[in-house]
């Protein structure tokens, strides 16, 4: 049986059919092709397993994302990789949508990045476990005012990183911030011109969880929150300690949050 040729970038593959309303959900957004293999047959009597449905859909698709479990999917892939410069990426999503895990072509394939965005999608947490992103030890809580452009937050960050002793932007991992300014557009251009993911942590989530050393009235007042970039922050590396608190810059406030250094 020959694969059609490529229909859409994404596919979209929930193992199970009570995954099917996540994958829709994620659809709404990023669009490709949603499967329903628990629906498809061959024939009249010969019924393809998922596996099977899966090695024939795998290079349809330059990007997939999996909802299930993430042994499911190493089964899956079994003997499909070829190669990291031309396999396609796969983030696997769990039912209950707590971890988008970017699990085959991380860099080349752009799996890390779609992780990031599945993850702001469904409030999961991203799981990225690269090399170069692993020896990354600095994130970046950034809150600003709407409509601040890309080069008022570099100036922002630039002032910031200087105030840490041997910090530079090329050991920034990832950029952390509230969801009301996940659409943000010079924060989504900066993270984009610095190839820089956007991981978005929820109002409800920094409310529960407000590490502020500089608490803001005007934000508390008009966002429910004490502070942005210092909780987000110290919430996307829970092992991390501020390095530098709350600081404003022309409309732009920035903390830097340091992995603790080693996994003791």
């Amino acid at each position: 049986m020959t694969p059609p040729p490529v229909s859409d970038e994404l596919g979209l593959w929930p193992v199970r059919g009570e995954a099917e309303a996540l994958a829709l959900h994620l659809q709404a957004t990023l669009g490709g092709t949603l499967y329903r293999p628990w629906l498809h047959a061959v024939g009249s009597a010969v019924v393809l397993s998922q596996r099977q449905q899966f090695a024939l859909a795998y290079r349809r698709h330059r990007q997939w994302i999996m909802v299930g479990a993430s042994g499911i999917a190493v089964r899956f892939l079994d003997g499909l990789p070829q190669d990291k410069h031309s396999d396609p990426a796969v983030v696997v999503l769990d039912e209950a949508a707590r971890f988008a895990i970017s699990l085959l072509a991380g860099h080349e394939g752009g799996a890390n990045r779609l992780a990031y965005r599945v993850a702001q999608l469904t409030g999961a947490q991203p799981v990225v476990t690269t090399a170069t992103e692993a020896i990354k030890p600095l994130v970046l809580g950034i809150g600003c005012r709407r409509g601040v452009s890309a080069e008022r937050i570099t100036a922002a960050v630039t002032q910031a990183l200087a105030q840490c002793p041997e910090a530079t932007l090329q050991q920034v991992r990832e950029v952390a911030t509230i969801d009301i300014k996940a659409e943000e557009p010079g924060l989504l251009a900066f993270c984009a011109t610095h190839d820089l993911p956007l991981r978005v942590i929820s109002t409800a989530q920094i409310a529960q969880r407000a590490w502020v050393g500089k608490s803001s009235d005007w934000v508390l007042q008009n966002v429910g929150v004490e502070g942005v970039c210092e909780p987000a922050a110290l919430i996307a590396s829970p092992r991390g300690r501020l390095a530098l608190g709350k600081t404003a810059f022309d409309g732009v406030t920035v903390a830097v949050v340091e992995d603790e250094t080693g996994w003791k």
